[in-house]
């Protein structure tokens, strides 16, 4: 019998899970797999930032290197997602390695963007996490120009050589509301400042956020964000959730949480935490499969909650992106 204090509802975000440059990474290590034939195959870095996806590799053979000098030399790799800089591709070709790279298109962008600018002489002010496995990528394509910010106050206080030969990009797992106050005082700061068109920010990225939002607005008293603790994406969408549901709530106690948890066995034994609500959202990073989307859906439902559709926010149905020209080499050399 249902739970009377149990939420009545629950909101789907759309888009959610899954966005095109994450397909094709897992389908490229997928196909990489079936055309060498029984191989061991190595990716440099986790294909994609989810433990679960990772963990499926493994078990399939698959090992996961952070160092590109522990894949055996003519062996091959597969880039992750998140682009890697000229320094591993050099290593690469030196070790004679089979290479594939399976980066996102859209992460190449700030890569072709800061060799433009650095042929030119400018300094490339990006913006970004440390240690992240793409700001470390698109940096090493030219660290003598480039400086990383992180922070407003890296913003305001950042020293630069030349103010007029200046340009600016940024990690694609960044929405325009999370560079905005750091774009603002930078465009304050250096008036000839070169920035990123608007189109050149990841659409999975913004969408994403925008359909938290959209729950939100539409009634939505808590968040449940499905996706893993080293993801980028993850921990945004919760921010943006937690940042969303504080300005409705204003900071009532029993309302106004955003959680991210890596898959539904997080929630077990927390009822507690949704108990005394009506309605919660519900979505999922870029890396998370539907399969386990729906296990926490299936969490909610199975203790008496209802589903209500979220109206689709951006429709990426049709985005797909070719894969590699590599890759497809190799499989016609496998048959």
């Amino acid at each position: 019998m249902k739970d009377k204090r149990w939420p009545e509802k629950i909101l789907l975000a759309s888009p959610r899970g899954f966005c095109a440059g994450v397909d094709r990474a897992i389908d490229v290590l997928n196909r990489v797999q079936a055309a060498d034939g029984g191989e061991q195959i190595y990716s440099y870095h986790q294909i994609v930032h989810n433990t679960h996806v990772v963990r499926k590799f493994e078990e399939q053979g698959v090992k996961f290197v952070e160092d590109i000098s522990m894949v055996p030399q003519g062996k091959t790799v597969v880039f992750s997602a998140h682009g890697v800089s000229p320094e591993i591709r050099e290593s690469t070709q030196k070790r004679e390695l089979n290479w594939i790279d399976a980066t996102c298109p859209l992460v190449e962008k700030p890569h072709r963007e800061v060799k433009k600018f650095a042929e030119q002489g400018y300094t490339i002010l990006y913006i970004g996490h440390a240690g992240h496995d793409e700001t470390i990528g698109t940096m090493g394509e030219a660290p003598n120009h480039m400086i990383l910010i992180e922070t407003v106050e890296d913003a305001k206080n950042v020293q630069v050589p030349n103010p007029e030969k200046l340009a600016l990009t940024t990690q694609t797992t960044l929405s325009l509301d999370d560079t905005a106050e750091i774009v603002a005082v930078l465009k304050a700061r250096f008036p000839h400042l070169t920035a990123p068109r608007s189109e050149d920010v990841c659409y999975a990225t913004q969408n994403r956020q925008d359909a938290v939002k959209a729950m939100v607005r539409k009634g939505a008293e808590a968040v449940v964000i499905v996706g893993s603790s080293n993801s980028s994406n993850a921990h945004r969408m919760r921010e943006v959730a937690e940042q969303a549901l504080k300005m409705k709530f204003l900071g009532e106690t029993k309302k106004g949480s955003a959680y991210l948890i890596d898959d539904v066995q997080e929630l077990d034994g927390k009822e507690s935490f949704f108990s005394h609500l009506n309605v919660v959202g519900l979505s999922s990073a870029a890396s998370v499969s539907e399969e386990k989307f729906q296990e926490v859906v299936n969490w909610f439902k199975e203790r008496g909650s209802r589903i209500v559709e979220e109206e689709v926010v951006a429709d990426e149905s049709k985005i797909h992106f070719a894969s590699p020209q590599r890759l497809r080499l190799l499989e016609q050399q496998s048959f």
